[in-house]
């Protein structure tokens, strides 16, 4: 099960899975070969709170094979910019799993998970601590809420 590390500074860095969930419906519906599904484990992600999603850099993107669904101006460090925003990518992290839209990062930056994938898997930076915690997913301290 990927877990999070330790980094210097007080970042939280940690492994990451990603599929291709189009690929892996596909699959599940006998229309490509299993080990056909594209997917991608990422080291040295790093878990950033200023960022709303999960971040990928265009060599990532090329290899998961994701769809593009649109070009969006965004937010930087230096400004506003043009990012793409691609589809269906699936993630499994501490052993839950969700599918999310990324953004594509600018060649040769290292990937980022926002606050979106981590709030929706009920996953929660522990930045004391340098790492993930999961939060319960059972009882009345579900993470999960309808109101």
């Amino acid at each position: 099960m990927p877990t999070a590390t330790e980094a210097p500074m007080g970042k939280i860095i940690t492994t990451l899975t990603i599929i291709n969930r189009i690929d892996q419906a596909n699959a599940k519906q006998g229309l490509i070969p299993v080990d056909q599904v594209r997917s991608l484990t990422l080291n040295n992600v790093l878990v950033d709170t200023g960022a709303t999603t999960l971040c990928l850099p265009p060599e990532a993107i090329a290899k998961l094979g994701l769809e593009l669904l649109k070009e969006v101006d965004v937010t930087t460090a230096t400004g506003l910019s043009k990012a793409r925003i691609f589809q269906d990518a699936k993630i499994s992290l501490l052993g839950r799993e969700g599918t999310f839209e990324c953004v594509e990062l600018p060649g040769g930056t290292d990937p980022l998970l926002g606050v979106i994938p981590m709030e929706a898997l009920g996953i929660e930076p522990d930045l004391h601590n340098q790492k993930l915690k999961l939060l319960p997913s059972e009882s009345q301290d579900t993470y999960l809420t309808i109101l």
